[in-house]
């Protein structure tokens, strides 16, 4: 009766550290994006991505449209690890590291290559190390992988048709220093508001224009009350995974292989859906009336060299940061 005793027990227990030894990890991830949005799409997919390439050892659970707070409250809990990615742009980590709001300065690069290799430089590695030190939190692979946007127009009630065309031009923007002081430079009347007053306040003449990703355009109406469309690529952006280290280096290596082997083919994923997504956009409001131009934007280019190096000579910058720009001008 002892022996049966005892080994019901060590069976038991067996069964209890087999099981521990295999228990899979759940990882949440905070999204601003609703699930049916292309943003949205790419998160499912690297949710589905990671469960099958680390055989179920990892799984994500995906919480979107805010579910679980705000910026603030998301990034507190992102640092404390009660949440373990956070899908959002990486200038809310300057709360942890100021530079950090400089990874996309307005037409300081000469196309999205050039931005990629600002971003992998050795500046930015520094600024994301920073930050991983303060709060424990830092990128999961290339911080460029994942793409917004695609690219950024100006959305106007008047022609919009070269760079002379901003002089003057009622532009909302939001509540950023850097952002204002840029449009400012450029020669706009700068107005802010929130971007959800944006459709009745061009309505309204309150404002003519605002700058968005193309993605957001249609979504938002903005083409029915400023129906003249501009490409100006004022700056790259992509979505940062912002992951908990401690969470990432608790993971196994093959685990996190996969984790990462997701993250690369969801960012393959976002490159073709987003432009495909913005072709269809731009095809549809143009058949509704809409205008579509590229602009020449060698003018703004100019005009904000000047003006950063200006803020460079007071100080303004963070260090280094226009020697980067310069030295990833051309692929070494």
């Amino acid at each position: 009766m002892k022996t049966k005793t005892l080994l019901s027990m060590a069976t038991g227990l067996a069964m209890i550290l087999g099981g521990a030894a295999h228990a899979e990890t759940t990882w949440k991830m905070a999204t601003k994006m609703p699930v049916d949005s292309p943003e949205g799409q790419v998160f499912e997919k690297f949710a589905e991505l990671t469960e099958e390439y680390t055989d179920g050892e990892l799984k994500i659970t995906v919480y979107p449209n805010e579910q679980l707070g705000k910026e603030n409250a998301v990034l507190e809990q992102l640092q404390a690890n009660i949440i373990q990615i956070y899908a959002e742009g990486y200038s809310y980590m300057k709360k942890w590291e100021p530079a950090l709001d400089w990874t996309t300065p307005a037409f300081a690069f000469d196309d999205y290559d050039h931005w990629v290799r600002f971003m992998n430089s050795d500046l930015v590695k520094g600024w994301f190390d920073n930050a991983a030190s303060q709060a424990g939190v830092r990128p999961l692979g290339d911080p460029t992988r994942v793409l917004r946007g695609p690219f950024r127009v100006t959305v106007a009630n008047v022609p919009l048709t070269t760079a002379d065309d901003y002089q003057g031009l009622k532009l909302r923007m939001h509540e950023s220093k850097s952002a204002i002081e840029t449009w400012d430079a450029i020669g706009t009347e700068v107005i802010t508001l929130p971007w959800t007053e944006v459709y009745q306040s061009i309505s309204k003449g309150i404002v003519q224009a605002v700058n968005s990703p193309i993605a957001l355009v249609e979504s938002m109406r903005f083409n029915e009350v400023a129906p003249n469309i501009a490409r100006m690529d004022e700056y790259w952006q992509s979505i940062g995974f912002m992951v908990n280290e401690d969470a990432l280096e608790a993971l196994d290596d093959e685990t996190r292989e996969g984790l990462l082997k997701a993250y690369d083919e969801a960012g393959a994923m976002s490159q073709e859906l987003m432009f495909q997504v913005a072709e269809e956009s731009i095809a549809r409001m143009v058949e509704d009336g809409a205008t579509y131009t590229v602009l020449d934007t060698a003018p703004l280019v100019e005009t904000m060299k000047s003006y950063y190096e200006a803020q460079d000579e007071a100080g303004a910058l963070p260090e280094g940061l226009l020697d980067a720009v310069e030295a990833t001008r051309v692929a070494q």
